[in-house]
Parts: structure tokens; sequence; C-alpha cells
């Protein structure tokens, strides 16, 4: 059997690709393995996504739009796929289960934020370890965050962050930031900004919520504590590429290059979401990718794909 549709991601960019999809009258199939939802589920409260004037966790999102995804009969696939082939008019998908044939794929797989690897860090994600300044800033209001990583995001988060805490730190374990010149000296002349260089992250404590963190001071070899009401932690992002890193044209730092359409320099293959070459990584722009995903992949169908291979056999 033949689909029209494959979604390789069930997070909000995969989800809403689904909802257009299905929507649109497309056998989709929604290829996730584990737990729906992606990154967004650990975020306990999401304040900036449109249309809620209430916090709303990560989780009910998610779930308000797998349900929608689900009244357009979406069919998800709790499998995890292991490879895909495709040339122009067959897209094939590989399970630990089974095979399964497509006219077009949407690949939003996302990626995962590089992480300290430090005692705590795992545990305290959501309860004051976040990755995401914009989506958690606001949670902090006049109080004490710290920021790790020295690149541009790094030190852009931490001047953002200055808009909601009453003191920022900025640990960094060279003695110098990496961010461009502009960024530093925006930084520096924040009063907020206090710099910890020179120093490692080695513990996140905290009993139900982040308290402290043990530092490790890369000269003086000395430990020391201090302490935060939460940490954001920016030392780079891995983008979930492996399905596909030889197969469709990718960035230096190996998230896929698409097009307005969201389409990928292979034809019939799209992409969505964090896993793509973008400036803004939010649910509300991983959503709009999906939507237009999902649209270009409908009008493939509709305009390559039938007349095409309508010819050609």
């Amino acid at each position: 059997m033949q689909y029209d549709v494959a979604i390789i991601g069930a997070g909000p960019a995969g989800l809403s690709a689904a909802i257009y999809a299905a929507r649109g009258g497309l056998h989709t199939v929604v290829f996730e393995r584990g737990l729906v939802g992606g990154q967004i589920v650990l975020t306990a409260d999401v304040e900036n996504y449109p249309g809620f004037e209430e916090n709303m966790s990560g989780f009910d999102i998610i779930d308000k739009m797998k349900k929608q995804a689900d009244k357009f009969k979406a069919e998800f696939k709790d499998e995890e796929v292991v490879s895909i082939t495709f040339d122009e008019y067959d897209k094939i998908i590989k399970t630990n289960q089974q095979e399964y044939k497509f006219k077009t794929i949407i690949i939003a797989t996302g990626a995962n934020p590089k992480k300290l690897e430090v005692p705590g860090e795992e545990r305290l994600t959501g309860r004051g370890v976040s990755y995401c300044a914009t989506c958690d800033g606001a949670l902090y209001r006049d109080k004490v965050v710290a920021v790790v990583g020295g690149g541009d995001s790094a030190v852009e988060e931490a001047i953002f962050l200055t808009r909601f805490a009453k003191k920022v730190y900025l640990i960094h374990r060279r003695d110098q930031l990496r961010a461009v010149k502009i960024v530093q000296e925006r930084a520096f002349k924040n009063e907020k900004i206090e710099f910890v260089l020179d120093s490692v992250v080695r513990e996140i404590k905290g009993k139900t919520f982040v308290e402290d963190l043990v530092l490790y001071n890369k000269k003086t070899k000395k430990t020391s504590e201090l302490k935060v009401d939460g940490v954001f932690i920016y030392v780079g992002i891995n983008p979930n590429n492996q399905l596909i890193a030889s197969k469709v044209k990718l960035d230096e730092q190996g998230f896929i290059v698409a097009d307005e359409t969201m389409h990928t320099n292979f034809p019939g293959v799209y992409a969505a979401g964090d896993i793509v070459h973008k400036v803004l990584r939010q649910v509300v722009t991983a959503a709009s990718d999906g939507a237009i995903a999902a649209f270009s992949a409908e009008k493939w169908i509709e305009m390559y794909y039938k007349v095409v291979r309508h010819v050609v056999d």
C-alpha cells in the first residue's frame, strides 16, 4: 500500500503538518517512537503561544494538537524509523517493524540541546534547568539566574533575561567570550550581568527546583557554589539528522536547508521545525513550518506526482 504523506517526528512541527495534511484529504502517517511532543513537553509553563491567555504546559499544548490531528484521521505509528530511501517518485520508510511506501515525506525530527552532562541536570530539567530563555525567561521575574555558554546565543539570551531577572550570571569556560563583539559590548554595559569566566559547572543542586550551581575555576583550581533560581544552558544544539544526513542538503551545523515552501533540495521531501536552518526555534514557528510543509506536499502530489507519474507510466 502506498500512502500520501509520511511525517517523521510528532513535535509541534510534525503535529501541525499532520493536521494540515490530514485535513487536506491526504492519507497521512506520523511516525514517533515513544512520547509524542518532543522537547516542548518538558516545559512546565508556556506563556508566548498565541491564543492562550493563561499559561499552559507544553504537555497540554501537545495534547490538544494530537487530538486535533486525530480528529482529521491522521494515523500515528509508535515505531522507530531506521532508514529512509527515496527517488523522485517513491519514498520508502523502514521501521523496526515493517516497510512503508509514500509519495512525499516531511522531516520533523527536531534538534536536541547539547547538555552539560553533570549531576542534577537531567533531574531538574523543567524545574529550573532550561535550554530556552525565550520560552521560560518570564518565569524568573525578579529572580537570580545563570546562563552557561559564551557564544552568540548564550550572550544574547543573557541580555534577554535581564528584562525579567534581577541578576544574571554568565558562566563561560574560557577567559574570553566567543560572541561577536557588538553583542559582547552590549552585555558588558548591562549592569544586571555578572561574568564568571574560566569556570565550568560541575553540578546542579536542588531538592525540587534548582538552588545552587557547583562551579570549578580552571585557573585557580578552586570549587565554589553559586546560589541561583534557574540556569539556562547554551552550549549548542544537535540536529536529529541521522536519517537524512547524506540525502538532503545541510548547512555547516547539520540543519536541513529548505526553501520558503519547506522543500529540501530533493523532490518531494520537505522539512519543518527545529531540524531546519532558521533564525528562531519556537513552538509557533514550528507550527508554521509544519503547515507550510503539508500544504506544499499536497500541491506536490496534485501538480507533480500525479501528472508526471501518469505521463511516465
